[in-house]
């Protein structure tokens, strides 16, 4: 006798007929490069997650995607008339890492602009920041820039406390500023602490002053209008956050009792009357944070960067944040976005991060992608998609899974690209797309048609012939020597970054031995390639030993051979600069290092001073001057 969960289910075929026609691919990579077929429970999982019934007697409709086979031109983004001549250059870093004599433990925005005035008398163009995502401000230590509460708001811990008008010290806060201005590690918990709680001051005088100006009223009124429920709601969510916090019930959402798992339950607007004062100061907390940064926009301007701010997106969210909290009918909730297995990550990873359903993605002219996009670009000159394959494909991994049971699932990206091209040139702001890893055939070009730049980290460029000329390097790019996830230049030749995977368990020892040999082959390689290209490396090959001193002219060299590529963007990074030793990130730790909090062991104003730094822009305007 068959029983009735056997009957009920679907065949493999119309399994197979589901999962096609809501965009899951039958098949992922493996370890070894080659494909695996995904298992039918995966199907069933990943379905499931997009809303799809898949027993007979169900009656539920999953929302479909419109992937809309277009035979017309790729909308093109925005690309600057200068860059049609000219090749430019700026310096990346991470806003927080900034050391200043007068920050408060963390940067801020006014370390911003001082950077930002700093860049323009080296020639530099722009300034890549981390992603500026709002982050959770009850749970300060949730500090990854790229796992944010909302993509759509701003995070007030990068406030710069003392140029708000209002802001008055005394002995026993200036004492706890040092102690978190000393610290080599960003304290999180102790620098939104302080900055809340002299903030929540300065704010209480600003709303009872009687002589507080009209214009900053008519200001910050404008930009609650313009702000809207998406505003509102994410003020509430903090001031919920916060409130369960202090329960012990956590930050994120999805551990709070269920009448306030939903804005729209009834309690939840109970909370809101009763705590309408602490709504009012997370919207006001938002507003100094885009007065702050329209601010360091100008300063950009005044200082004669060409594009100004250079800001990263994170791929998603986190899955318990304000996001998915207010826009719960937006966002998969069943599965999260990570990557499958290869032959660095032979598990494969979970990012744990909230995607955008791709039904709702791009839908209606207020699609989500279009806010989050253009909450960037309205204070940017270039923004970079991280991920930027997600315009095509996400692979997710179901919830209670391991990354080897997830799926491709296929977005809609000729509308994605669509809306890309029209906030571009709304805001005449550059995009760029971190093209790495695994991606999806033709996408690059796809991207390249789009007028979206690639992203080229020299020690990926490399083949089996050696790296890749200078030359070569495709015109619409940005190249760099490192990102956030790397080593500086000194530290891979040092192997810093393989010894970093052995010390914390990511790869096994014999993946770690060949990783090793292969580095000498990288260095040799580099060394024949930046002899080609001119760029006056040293003579003889330095020891993976070498201290700063003696590796400094083959960095330089290396910063030349970047400026010297084909790219219309070369970025320079700050920890290259000041030859930092401690990695921003290491991916594939969590405890096991401090992820997202080493500052930078120079302080701003020391920065004219390093000789290493003076010399790589030197590098940099000589082989990209400003005409």
């Amino acid at each position: 006798m068959v029983s009735r969960k056997e009957s009920d289910a679907p065949s493999n075929a119309r399994l197979n007929q589901l999962a096609t026609e809501h965009g899951i691919s039958l098949k992922r990579p493996g370890p070894d490069n080659g494909d695996v077929a995904i298992s039918d429970d995966t199907k069933r999982k990943i379905l499931a997650a997009l809303g799809v019934c898949v027993d007979s007697d169900a009656e539920c409709l999953g929302r479909h995607a419109t992937h809309k086979a277009s035979s017309k031109a790729i909308p093109r983004a925005f690309l600057p008339d200068f860059l049609l001549t000219d090749r430019v250059w700026g310096i990346s870093l991470q806003l927080y890492e900034l050391r200043s004599e007068r920050n408060w433990g963390i940067g801020d925005f006014q370390d911003l602009i001082d950077i930002i005035r700093f860049a323009g008398t080296l020639g530099a163009d722009f300034i890549g920041l981390n992603p500026l995502h709002a982050p959770f401000l009850a749970d300060p230590d949730r500090c990854s820039p790229y796992e944010p509460s909302s993509r759509q708001m701003l995070n007030p811990l990068y406030i710069a406390v003392d140029h708000v008008p209002g802001f008055k010290s005394d002995p026993q806060l200036d004492l706890r500023i040092g102690q978190l201005r000393s610290s080599d590690l960003v304290d999180y918990g102790g620098v939104a602490e302080a900055k809340m709680a002299v903030l929540r001051r300065i704010w209480q005088a600003w709303r009872s002053s009687s002589d507080r100006q009209a214009e900053d009223r008519q200001a910050f009124d404008r930009f609650v209008d313009e702000g809207g429920e998406v505003l509102r709601r994410h003020a509430l969510f903090d001031a919920l956050s916060s409130v369960m916090a202090d329960q012990g019930l956590g930050a994120g959402w999805s551990s709070w009792p269920a009448e306030y798992q939903r804005p729209e339950n009834a309690e939840v607007a109970r909370f809101a009357d009763e705590h309408a004062d602490q709504i009012d100061f997370n919207i006001w907390l938002q507003w100094v944070c885009h007065r702050q940064l329209r601010q360091a926009t100008d300063a950009a301007q005044n200082a004669g960067l060409r594009i100004g701010l250079y800001l990263d997106l994170a791929v998603g969210e986190a899955t318990d944040g304000s996001a998915t909290w207010s826009e719960q009918g937006n966002y998969i909730s069943d599965a999260t976005v990570g990557s499958p297995p290869d032959p660095f990550a032979p598990q494969g990873q979970d990012w744990h991060l909230a995607a955008y359903h791709p039904a709702e993605i791009a839908s209606g002219n207020n699609a989500p992608f279009r806010r989050m996009v253009t909450a960037a670009m309205r204070y940017a000159g270039a923004i970079r998609i991280d991920h930027a394959a997600a315009l095509r494909r996400l692979f997710l991994v179901p919830l209670d899974s391991t990354p080897d049971e997830g799926a491709y699932v296929d977005y809609p990206q000729n509308e994605l690209l669509q809306i890309l091209a029209e906030a571009s040139s709304n805001y005449r702001c550059l995009v760029i797309g971190e093209d790495l890893g695994m991606l999806p055939e033709g996408l690059q070009e796809d991207l390249a048609e789009a007028n979206i730049l690639s992203y080229r980290i020299l020690s990926y460029e490399r083949g089996q012939k050696g790296f890749t000329p200078a030359g070569a390097y495709p015109r619409l790019s940005l190249a760099c020597i490192s990102t956030h996830d790397h080593q500086t230049l000194a530290g891979w030749w040092r192997g810093a970054d393989i010894n970093a995977r052995s010390e914390h368990g990511i790869v096994p020892p014999e993946m770690t031995k060949a990783h090793s040999e292969q580095r000498q082959h990288e260095r040799e390689d580099l060394k024949v390639a930046l002899k080609e290209e001119g760029t006056n490396p040293p003579k003889h090959l330095p020891s993976p030993r070498a201290d700063d001193d003696k590796l400094k002219d083959l960095v330089v060299s290396a910063h030349r051979f970047i400026a010297k590529t084909a790219s219309v963007l070369a970025a320079v990074r700050l920890a290259d600069m000041t030859a930092e030793k401690r990695p921003t990130n290491i991916p594939g730790t969590s405890g096991t290092y401090p992820n997202w909090k080493p500052k930078l062991s120079v302080a701003l104003e020391r920065l004219s001073g390093l000789p290493l730094l003076q010399e790589i822009a030197d590098a940099m305007r000589d082989e990209r001057p400003k005409h």
